[in-house]
């Protein structure tokens, strides 16, 4: 019996369909199609001095590593930054663009990029994908709140040799699926031995991949345990541990938050000196009106620390303005909130960062002070913005600060869910007649 074993081995079921109707990838706010283009936004959008990018985006689909490949031999400024924004995909086809971005010593980040020309909410209709496909660079904003680089995208993420996944951002990794496809009838026994040496050697590729990516093989024991129907948000300490973030600090963007009572915040993760465990910590800037500007700092709680400390930030262009002191203590949150004054704003927007100080006491009228710089670039034009959100409340009466402190943001939750999770598609495999 002539048996002939046709095999797609993928992370994300690419869809056959030839309807115009929608996939559910583009459902879930993805393109079925892999799609990259050069962007361009606002000064220092990308980074201090950087205001061009890659976008790469959508499912990894069969045919788009001989795409990617053609469209980055044409960028010469291989340190333009690659933003990638994927559920995922097929797995073959993501290893290839990953050793073509290894071979470019590629700088890559998880961020998703809202073209200016597209309707709000519609980045993957044909009207914005023909933008997005046109020659040149297309006017966009960046961001990394609720991007994601999920399953393949994580091994096509592996390939930079410079990697960063902001604390807003999730890289999502799980086991693949294998999906074969007889020619014939073959007898059941056939069908599970091909099944067992066709998933043996899927083991064996990612394993020599990771590892030739440099990457700790225990990312790939924790492939191993994760089903497909599931996913697991690499943990701060993961992404370090496997060396795939190794940043002691890692920070997210300077975002505005609009609602009834808008502001703009910025989150980091700490590395503790002892170990590769982090600490996330946030900041918060609202707008009430021209004398008083509320501003709340919160972090997690050390659980190794028993006495109180202080925490104070102070704008580098001029470190006698600062603000903070003794936090209190919200479940497993470490909440200060007050106010600044605006003297103390314009040293911050005149500052290239912040330094965040935290004093632990000690015995015998000792402390303890640690120190490290958050970044401000960006700070000044979503200030900007801020002021545009809440001008009703910034012209209006000095308000009192809530009886309760404002809460931090729940880091524990996983932020990209309310953009929606990797579709949950099943397939079994499929037998076809011979030819």
């Amino acid at each position: 019996m002539l048996v002939r074993v046709l095999l797609l081995f993928s992370c994300f079921l690419i869809s056959t369909a030839s309807r115009a109707e929608e996939t559910p990838a583009a459902k879930a706010g993805f393109a079925s199609r892999l799609t990259i283009y050069l962007a361009k936004g606002a000064p220092d959008a990308c980074g201090p001095g950087c205001d061009r990018w890659i976008a790469i985006e959508g499912e990894i689909d069969q045919g788009a590593a001989p795409r990617i490949r053609r469209f980055l031999a044409g960028v010469k400024d291989t340190q333009r930054p690659i933003y990638l924004h994927s559920p995922g995909g097929n797995v073959e086809q993501s290893y290839v663009i990953a050793r073509l971005l290894r071979s470019r010593k590629a700088i890559a980040r998880v961020g998703r990029t809202i073209v200016t020309a597209c309707a709000a909410g519609t980045q993957v209709d044909a009207a914005c994908q023909k933008i997005k496909s046109a020659a040149g660079e297309v006017e966009a904003e960046l961001t990394t709140y609720h991007a994601m680089c999920n399953s393949a995208c994580g091994y096509l993420f592996l390939g930079a040799t410079s990697r960063e996944v902001a604390p807003d951002a999730a890289l999502a990794v799980h086991n693949s699926r294998l999906i074969l496809k007889f020619s014939g009838n073959p007898p059941p026994e056939v069908v599970a031995e091909a099944r067992s040496r066709r998933i043996a050697g899927a083991d064996r590729d990612r394993a020599a991949f990771i590892a030739a990516m440099g990457i700790s093989r225990e990312l790939d024991a924790l492939i191993r345990t994760v089903k497909f129907e599931n996913l697991h948000v690499l943990t701060r300490p993961e992404l370090y541990r496997f060396g795939i973030d190794t940043r002691p600090l890692a920070e997210t963007m300077w975002r505005l938050e609009k609602g009834t009572r808008p502001f703009i915040s910025k989150i980091a993760a700490v590395r503790k000196d002892s170990d590769a465990s982090f600490r996330t910590m946030e900041w918060r800037l609202y707008c009430e009106n021209k004398k008083r500007v509320p501003l709340m700092i919160a972090g997690e709680i050390d659980a190794a620390a028993t006495a109180k400390k202080s925490i104070l930030i102070a704008a580098s262009a001029d470190l006698s303005r600062e603000a903070g002191g003794p936090p209190v203590r919200f479940g497993k949150y470490e909440v200060w909130s007050g106010a600044v004054d605006p003297d103390m704003v314009k040293a911050v927007l005149a500052s290239p960062s912040l330094q965040v100080r935290e004093t632990t006491p000690e015995p015998e009228g000792k402390s303890d002070t640690t120190s490290f710089n958050i970044d401000t670039t960006g700070l000044t034009s979503v200030w900007t913005q801020l002021g545009t959100s809440c001008t009703a409340a910034a012209a209006g009466p000095a308000k009192s600060w809530p009886a309760n402190a404002l809460q931090p943001t729940p880091w524990t939750d996983s932020p990209w869910k309310a953009t929606g999770a990797l579709p949950n598609i099943k397939a079994t495999p499929v037998a076809t007649p011979a030819p």
